[in-house]
């Protein structure tokens, strides 16, 4: 983790809503489980903001994800993660569209 060592999480949907994590230590101890792995598809953004997009694996089942980061003074002052996980289409669209995995 990145942040000052007086870090504070609040969580707010999925298995942390409700929560509030204390501490850079204890941070990286939640938020690193075994089982979980990234891939980054990209990384853009400008002065002290950079927007990550990603797909966040615990035990192998994919979750596509954006971090919005905000930075103060080269650490993370906040963060923002946003997920959705993979649903299957409408059948509206099944006619229009090729599936490809």
């Amino acid at each position: 983790m990145i942040g000052p060592p007086d870090a504070i999480v609040s969580g707010s949907s999925g298995a942390d809503k409700g929560e509030r994590i204390g501490g850079r230590h204890n941070i990286s101890r939640v938020a690193q489980p075994d089982g979980k792995r990234f891939t980054v598809r990209g990384i853009v953004g400008a002065g002290d903001l950079r927007v990550t997009e990603f797909i966040l694996a615990y035990d192998g089942r994919p979750s596509y994800s954006v971090s919005v980061m905000e930075f103060f003074d080269g650490k993370v002052a906040r963060e923002t993660q946003y997920f959705a996980d993979p649903f299957e289409p409408g059948p509206s669209r099944a006619r229009r569209v090729e599936r490809t995995g």
